[in-house]
């Protein structure tokens, strides 16, 4: 019977070694750039907080269809976080998202007297949520999700540059490549 070689127990072992180190440098790796973009896209939703003055500013997500969630957001009272809210399906559908598939840019001034429908009123109502402006993110031909801005304590009249800074930063956003690789 042939004995292993001396070293040829060693090898496998260096061979698996290096082999879970490849492993572990790509989790790393994948876990870096993550958080690089989770990072980026955080600072994003904080400097427009700041730059619009506004109470919250999220990223609404669509997973299926027209079903989505909050994924991220920044927020000046952390009493009235949103993250991981889902909208209600009636409220969105596929003829919505054909509008921001097509560029729409919804500023709402005051949701007590803006013509929307009752569902998408109840639903900024329970949010707490007075003023809303919504901007898509295109990803480059579908409709990747919503860049949308709160103002909750008074009505807010979206000025011209509040609109460009807002389509701006989701441009930003649909070139990173969280939003590019997804």
């Amino acid at each position: 019977m042939m004995q292993p070689h001396p070293n040829q127990d060693s090898e496998v072992k260096l061979s698996k070694s290096s082999g879970d180190r490849s492993t572990l440098r790509s989790l790393v790796g994948r876990l870096n750039e993550k958080m690089q973009r989770d990072t980026l896209i955080q600072k994003t939703t904080d400097e427009l907080r700041d730059d619009l003055n506004v109470d919250r500013v999220v990223i609404y997500y669509f997973y299926r269809q027209w079903e989505g969630q909050v994924t991220y957001e920044s927020f000046s009272d952390p009493e009235r976080s949103i993250y991981g809210c889902t909208g209600p399906d009636e409220c969105f559908n596929g003829e919505y998202a054909a509008l921001y598939l097509g560029g729409r840019v919804r500023a709402i001034a005051d949701i007590e007297v803006e013509p929307i429908n009752d569902c998408h009123r109840d639903f900024l109502r329970s949010l707490g949520v007075r003023a809303n402006l919504a901007v898509p993110i295109l990803n480059p031909a579908e409709l990747w999700g919503l860049l949308i801005a709160h103002h909750c304590q008074e009505v807010r009249s979206w000025s011209e540059s509040d609109i460009d800074m807002m389509k701006k930063a989701a441009a930003t956003l649909a070139n990173s490549p969280t939003i590019r690789d997804s």
